[in-house]
């Protein structure tokens, strides 16, 4: 039997970044969840700490590992997205005070500690959030990268291009110098852009699914989409929210599910019109070496089945 997959789930909680924790801790066969760190980014760190904790009880897994990372990006000023996900982060259910314990380590110290003690190549890293925990972690670290197994980000986008601004998706904007890092640095790297998650998009029937699992997880969940897919509806005339993170986790569950190219991915640093942008090199029209699988197309069916199943098991 195939042992669990070793993970760190590095997220900004968000009502999609809880779809993703949900799907991860649904698939204890397949995944071995060493640990959550925290990031600033859809809201600030404390928020981001707090939900990825209220997470996991409403999963019934609070003996889940959750530590505070960076509470700002390498170098610029933090932005939030409360325009989005409201000012928790978690806007449309009713939100507890988590019982569970943050950890006292600090998350970026977790990652490099947990990299160096694990056998190298067994542990990949899972990020739905700003690669603020990654980029440092590499930064102060540099050992570590070539015991990393593969990045698995929600990040980016090319046909879609933007939804922060004309150009940058929010994750790589918001630091995109810690993206830089993570892109330049040899890794194997999957990537699940835009132009995959608008196409899992949550229906009358899908988000009637979850609710009609009757647990704690799946009427949360529900609750969650009720109210986050009011802004894409209203921005984009879409037919739902697209559940962007998790992706991240479904992709190591069926890979099968998803469809790309092994590009070149560059990420704009200094450019005020295009900062944050992924310069994603589908068509190989540059000289540069592919450094990252650019997915492109999804089952969607196939993965909101995978979801609400795993959720089904909480």
């Amino acid at each position: 039997m195939t042992q669990p997959r070793k993970i760190i789930i590095d997220t900004d909680p968000g009502q999609d970044d809880a779809a993703a924790i949900f799907l991860a801790l649904g698939s204890p066969e397949e995944i071995d969840l060493l640990g959550i760190t925290t990031v600033a980014g859809n809201v600030p760190l404390a928020l981001t700490s707090k939900n990825a904790r209220i997470v996991c009880e409403w999963a019934g897994k609070p003996g889940t590992k959750v530590f505070a990372g960076c509470d700002a990006p390498l170098s610029r000023p933090l932005v939030t997205a409360e325009h989005v996900h409201g000012k928790t982060g978690l806007d449309g259910p009713d939100l507890h005070e988590p019982t569970m314990p943050l950890q006292e380590q600090h998350g970026v110290d977790f990652i490099v500690e947990t990299l160096r003690s694990e056998p190298a190549g067994t542990v990949t890293l899972c990020t739905l959030g700003p690669l603020t925990n990654i980029g440092k972690a590499f930064k102060i670290a540099p050992d570590i990268i070539d015991r990393v197994q593969e990045i698995v980000l929600m990040g980016g986008a090319y046909f879609e291009v933007g939804n922060i601004t004309p150009a940058a998706e929010f994750n790589i904007y918001v630091d995109p110098e810690a993206a830089q890092i993570v892109f330049r640095s040899g890794l194997p790297i999957i990537v699940m852009p835009l132009d995959v998650t608008h196409k899992v998009l949550t229906t009358g029937p899908r988000i009637q699914a979850l609710r009609d699992l009757g647990t704690t997880a799946g009427t949360a969940m529900a609750e969650m989409v009720d109210f986050f897919e009011r802004f894409d509806v209203e921005k984009y005339g879409s037919a739902g929210a697209p559940l962007h993170d998790p992706c991240v986790i479904a992709y190591l569950l069926k890979p099968e599910l998803f469809q790309g190219r092994h590009i070149n991915v560059e990420i704009e640093t200094t450019s005020d019109l295009t900062l944050g942008m992924t310069v994603a090199d589908w068509w190989g029209v540059s000289d540069r070496m592919p450094n990252a699988t650019f997915m492109g197309d999804v089952d969607a069916d196939g993965f909101f089945a995978l979801l609400t199943e795993r959720i089904g098991r909480l």
